[in-house]
C-alpha cells in the first residue's frame, strides 16, 4: 500500500512527487510512467522556452505561476549545472492594428509584475540587427531556453534520491476500487491518487468521475530547424498573437545550443499520439476526436475551421518559411530545411461551450486529484504550480 500513487512521468508529476517528499518525508510514494523513460511526450517535446508570463490575464493561474516559475526553474538549472540560453525575446508588430496587441501584452505584463521594455525600430536594430518591426517592439529580458528533456530527467534523478519509487513501462489500465488501480505490471494500492497523465489525463479522470464536461483535443506542433543558425539570430522572435486562442503564432526560437527553429504548427491531430504516420494509432481515440473536431469545424467555434485550414498549409516548408519571413529582414531562409521532432499539445476542450480552455484546470475530491489541463506554459510554471496543487488539494484529500 502506497500513501500516494502519481500517474505520469512528465515535469508536473515529478514536481508533485518532489514537493510531497520534501514536505512529508515519510510518505511512501510511487510514480508510474507508461513509457521506457520520462519526458517522452509533452515535457520532452516542447520548445524549451522559459516564458516570462505576460500573455495571460491577471486573474489566471498561468499569470500566477509563470513569472515565479521562470525564476525558479532558472535557479534549478543553475544549481544543477543544466544549460540555459539567456537569449530573451522580442514581440514584433506588422502594422498599426498589431500595435494595439503589443499594448495589451504590455498591460498584461505590468499587471502580472513581468519586466517588459519598449524598443523603437532603431533600438531594436542595434540589439537585434536581423529583426524587423513596425514602429516598436516589446522586449522580454527574462525569457530564456533550456533543454526540456535534461531538465525533466534531472527532476526524476532528484525524486528517486529522495525515495520516490519511479516505475517505468508501467501503464495505468483501469480503476479497480477507491484505493486500487490496475496497471500492465499488476495492481497498485494507494491512499491518494494524483493524475498528471497529460494527453490521457481526461480519460483517467473519467474513471474516477471527474472531467465530465471536458475532452482533450490534440494539436500537433512541428518546427523547421537550422542547426547552424545561419541568419544568425541572437534572440527569440514572436509575432503579436491572437489572444482568443492559446497558440502564439509562427515564431523563431533559439534552443539551448543556439539552434534556430521556425514554428510551431498547431495542426489538429486525430489521436493523442499522432506524431507521425499511423504510429500509436487508436481507432477509439480517432472516432472520439473526429466527433468533436467535426463539431468544431461545422460551428467554427473560436475560428477552428479557419485555424485548421491555415495550420494544414504549414505542412509546406515554403509556406511556413513565408510566414516567418515577416519577422526578419533576411529574405532567404532556405537553410531552415529539417523538421524537428513533433510534439502534441494536450488542449482541453469544454464540450458544452466548444471553447478551448485557456487556463490550468485541476479537479479533486476525496482521495484523487486530477490535473486536467497543463498546457504551455506548464513547463515553465511547473515548480510553483505543483506546490499549489499540493497546498490546495493534497491536505484535503489525505
Amino acid at each position: 500500500m502506497y500513501d500516494v500513487v502519481i500517474i505520469g512521468g512528465g515535469i508536473i508529476g515529478l514536481n508533485i512527487a518532489k514537493v510531497l517528499k520534501k514536505r512529508y518525508s515519510k510518505l511512501k510514494i510511487v510514480l508510474i510512467e507508461k513509457e521506457k523513460a520520462v519526458a517522452m511526450h509533452s515535457s520532452g517535446r516542447n520548445s524549451g522556452v522559459l516564458h516570462a508570463g505576460f500573455y495571460y490575464t491577471a486573474d489566471s493561474l498561468k499569470a500566477k505561476f509563470t513569472r515565479e516559475g521562470n525564476r525558479r526553474l532558472k535557479e534549478f538549472c543553475k544549481e544543477n549545472d543544466l544549460e540555459i540560453n539567456e537569449c530573451q525575446k522580442v514581440v514584433v508588430a506588422q502594422n498599426e492594428a498589431e500595435l494595439e496587441g503589443l499594448e495589451e501584452l504590455k498591460r498584461r505584463g505590468d499587471k502580472n509584475g513581468v519586466l517588459l521594455e519598449w524598443l523603437n525600430e532603431d533600438e531594436l536594430s542595434k540589439l537585434f540587427p536581423e529583426v524587423k518591426t513596425y514602429k516598436k517592439a516589446l522586449l522580454s529580458p527574462t525569457t530564456a531556453t533550456v533543454d526540456p528533456v535534461k531538465v525533466t530527467k534531472k527532476f526524476q534523478e532528484i525524486v528517486q534520491k529522495m525515495g520516490v519509487n519511479v516505475l517505468l513501462n508501467t501503464k495505468y489500465l483501469k480503476k479497480l476500487s477507491d484505493n486500487e488501480i490496475l496497471t500492465n505490471q499488476g495492481t497498485v494500492k494507494y491512499k491518494t491518487l494524483i493524475n498528471a497523465a497529460g494527453l490521457y489525463a481526461d480519460k483517467i479522470a473519467k474513471d474516477f468521475g471527474f472531467g465530465k464536461d471536458f475532452v482533450i483535443i490534440p494539436f500537433k506542433g512541428i518546427y523547421l530547424k537550422d542547426s547552424k543558425n545561419s541568419i544568425p539570430l541572437n534572440t527569440n522572435i514572436y509575432p503579436v498573437p491572437n489572444l482568443k486562442n492559446p497558440f502564439l503564432g509562427v515564431h523563431f526560437t533559439l534552443t539551448v545550443n543556439n539552434e534556430a527553429k521556425i514554428g510551431p504548427t498547431a495542426i489538429p491531430a486525430f489521436w493523442r499520439e499522432n506524431y507521425k504516420g499511423f504510429d500509436n494509432f487508436k481507432k477509439e481515440e480517432l472516432l472520439e476526436i473526429l466527433f468533436y473536431e467535426t463539431k468544431l469545424f461545422i460551428s467554427n467555434a473560436f475560428g477552428f475551421r479557419d485555424l485548421a485550414f491555415e495550420e494544414i498549409k504549414k505542412y509546406s516548408k515554403s509556406h511556413l518559411v513565408s510566414l516567418a519571413k515577416t519577422l526578419v529582414k533576411k529574405d532567404e531562409l532556405s537553410f531552415f530545411d529539417k523538421w524537428s521532432k513533433p510534439g502534441i499539445r494536450a488542449q482541453l476542450l469544454d464540450k458544452r461551450s466548444l471553447e478551448l480552455i485557456q487556463d490550468f484546470v485541476v479537479e479533486a475530491k476525496d482521495n484523487s486529484i486530477h490535473v486536467l489541463n497543463a498546457v504551455s506554459p506548464a513547463f515553465t510554471s511547473s515548480i510553483p504550480f505543483s506546490e499549489w496543487i499540493v497546498d490546495k488539494y493534497f491536505l484535503n484529500s489525505s
